[in-house]
């Protein structure tokens, strides 16, 4: 066969060039994104704020009355988070903290604002109780927590802020606008702050949720809006100067999924430039529950998923992240500390629980008299994981004495209470519905309606409780049982209805473990396990 030799050079030349083409726009190294599918947390996390450092996320959220507190979330992705610390261990503002001439119920630590600037992390909120003053916290390192208080300064309500970039540092808080000393301890100028824009007509109800951030020279404000008769909705406010005026766009307003309308969040970026917003919605007994939502900005302003609809599922362009823990998990009680998940209701008793009082066990012990859960001290709280969930606690009642009660419960301003009772020396199982009234200023309980639905003998020192949850759409519904070998299970209560309430806990309902005394203290319990399973149904 005779070959053609300059067909053949030229074929072996294009066939090169063809690959090196190829190589170019195949690169054998695809960008690697993240699924998504919303929401992100199926869980409690309200008042969202969030910054960045390099590929590091981080979030904060509100927990209130709970303690530890001022969560702090971590991600590289935006969609798989981890719990990385908490900005405070206690407050000790005053003794409504530990349950003591009032409560907090509601209240406590507010909104955050988390911001990284120049190698720290800074935390701004304000508890919306006395004294009304604000903290600032500092820390090299969110995921080692280490945070420092720098200073209180006056009160803030749902503040934002911002380090501008000639490091002159801002508070914004609904339509104004405060500049603060260096050193964040006093209000220059203004001590009433500048009025950055006057409501307009449509704005005849809530307007909060400030989330302030900066982009090509502009200042961004992310509010919510709930005009009286109207639908929540989120909003921005841009303008060229931190202290105005500012021009107003409606940029979503959507009840996704059915649900309630979503609103209240924050704008963030990657490191390659995409930008997203995190919000949240009030999903009912669950509580108020994280979104994610692609951003495009057109002419200047953000436009959130399509064209102010949240998507349901998504892709970020990032590599998937791994956490090294979960926002719920289970605990075996096997380590010389508590899980990072867990929270106590309002500040612990600490000479009153162990981790080594008994290995493998956390102890806890009655150390004041009370007569209702709300009022108890060191009860042990996780959040409830939607669509459904089903969690498991383990107790070794010996330790019980006469008017003890222990127990598990779906905790909220309305509960369903799980307990083991102690009278005499007779044990039995009861559940109830608790029902709290609260002082509407100083939320001291006012009174317990108690109903008890069930009640068995008990004649065993072990205890297994359940409660199963299902938070999908029109359900917030939980059953409870107990055993007392795992395998035989009697229903105490079901389909019991959660209820989210603003105007008591304000959160959503929580698993709850607890041990409290009615008559005499020095009884205790020990908790073996808490398990948790979350199903996708």
């Amino acid at each position: 066969m005779k070959i053609n030799k300059p067909f053949y050079i030229v074929s072996l030349f294009g066939f090169i060039g063809l690959n090196l083409l190829s190589a170019q726009v195949n690169p054998t190294e695809k960008q690697q994104k993240t699924a998504f599918t919303n929401p992100i947390i199926w869980a409690d996390a309200p008042d969202l704020s969030i910054t960045r450092n390099g590929d590091d996320f981080y979030l904060i959220s509100t927990t209130m009355h709970l303690m530890p507190g001022a969560p702090v979330m971590h991600s590289k992705d935006l969609v798989h988070w981890e719990m990385a610390s908490y900005v405070f261990d206690m407050l000790n503002d005053n003794s409504k903290y530990d349950l003591i001439n009032g409560t907090v119920y509601g209240r406590g630590q507010w909104a955050s604002s988390i911001r990284f600037h120049k190698g720290k992390y800074y935390v701004l909120f304000s508890p919306n109780d006395e004294p009304f003053k604000s903290y600032f916290y500092v820390s090299d390192n969110p995921e080692k927590g280490n945070w420092k208080l720098i200073t209180r300064t006056r009160h803030f309500h749902d503040a934002s802020l911002l380090f501008d970039d000639d490091d002159r540092v801002y508070v914004f808080t609904s339509n104004k606008v405060f500049e603060l000393s260096p050193d964040f301890k006093e209000v220059i100028g203004n001590p009433e702050g500048t009025v950055v824009f006057k409501k307009d007509a449509s704005e005849t109800g809530l307007l909060e949720g400030n989330q302030i951030i900066k982009k090509d020279g502009k200042y961004y404000m992310m509010m919510i809006s709930w005009p009286r008769g109207g639908k929540r909705r989120q909003e921005v406010y841009r303008a060229d100067q931190a202290t105005g005026p500012y021009e107003k766009k409606i940029i979503l307003e959507d009840n996704f999924l059915g649900f309630s309308y979503a609103g209240q969040g924050a704008l963030i970026d990657d490191k390659n430039g995409n930008w997203y917003s995190l919000i949240f919605q009030d999903r009912g007994g669950v509580g108020r529950v994280p979104i994610l939502i692609p951003v495009k900005w057109e002419n200047g302003w953000p436009v959130l998923g399509d064209n102010g609809k949240i998507p349901l599922n998504g892709e970020v362009p990032l590599p998937p992240f791994k956490p090294k823990n979960s926002i719920v998990e289970s605990d075996e009680f096997s380590d010389n500390k508590l899980k990072i998940q867990w929270q106590w209701n309002h500040n612990p008793v600490n000479e009153s629980w162990s981790l080594s009082d008994r290995k493998g066990f956390m102890r806890l012990k009655t150390g004041r008299i009370v007569d209702n859960l709300y009022a108890a001290p060191n009860t042990l709280t996780q959040r409830m994981e939607g669509p459904k969930s089903t969690a498991i606690v383990a107790l070794d009642l010996k330790g019980m004495k006469d008017g003890d009660v222990t127990g598990f419960s779906a905790f909220n301003g309305d509960s369903g209470i799980l307990s083991v009772v102690m009278e005499g020396s007779k044990k039995f199982v009861i559940f109830e519905t608790d029902e709290v009234s609260l002082d509407n200023k100083t939320k001291a309980i006012l009174g317990v309606k108690k109903d008890e639905k069930k009640r068995f003998p008990l004649n065993s020192d072990k205890v297994y409780f359940k409660i199963d949850v299902d938070f999908n759409l029109g359900k917030d519904l939980a059953n409870f049982s107990y055993s007392t070998d795992q395998k035989i299970w009697t229903e105490m209560a079901k389909d019991y209805k959660m209820i989210f309430d603003y105007r008591r806990l304000f959160m959503g309902s929580k698993f709850a473990i607890f041990n409290y005394a009615t008559k005499s203290t020095g009884g205790f319990v020990d908790v073996d396990f808490f398990r948790v399973n979350k199903s996708s149904e």
